[in-house]
């Protein structure tokens, strides 16, 4: 009579419990486990921009919109420069395009002149115009 490994419930016991331990000591841990947002649990608080097409593609919808913080787990800081890496690609033409379908017979409007808004590795050169102060004469 011969007798197979599988007829032996210990031993697919055990090589099942060294199959678990091996998968999870494969599993790259975070340098800093602690922290509740993603992009601070590993460490990479400034070392994404709008070219890091993976990393931004976890935070985004099918549609193309932005996921909610709740969902995602963002501090709001790190949700607001993930927002503005992610319109920044979808203008430089790096994410796929999302646009919803247009009924037949639809004359679009004359599109508005699209500006340079790119961060630069010198800072963010968008340049917004200073607050007009009122006096009251």
């Amino acid at each position: 009579m011969k007798h197979c490994l599988t007829d032996m419930p210990w031993i697919v016991a055990i090589l099942t419990l060294t199959l678990t331990i091996l998968r999870e000591q494969l599993r790259p841990q975070p340098p800093n486990a602690t922290a509740q947002c993603p992009i601070y649990r590993w460490n990479l608080q400034n070392n994404y921009n709008y070219t890091d097409v993976l990393l931004l593609s976890q935070f985004i919808r099918s549609d193309g919109g932005m996921l909610p913080r709740r969902v995602t787990g963002l501090c709001a800081q790190e949700h607001r420069k993930i927002a503005i890496c992610v319109q920044m690609a979808h203008r430089a033409g790096l994410l796929p395009d999302h646009k919803p379908t247009l009924p037949e017979g639809h004359i679009p409007k004359k599109p508005k002149p699209q500006l340079n808004r790119y961060l630069t590795p010198l800072g963010n050169n968008v340049q917004y115009g200073k607050k007009i102060l009122y006096l009251k004469h």
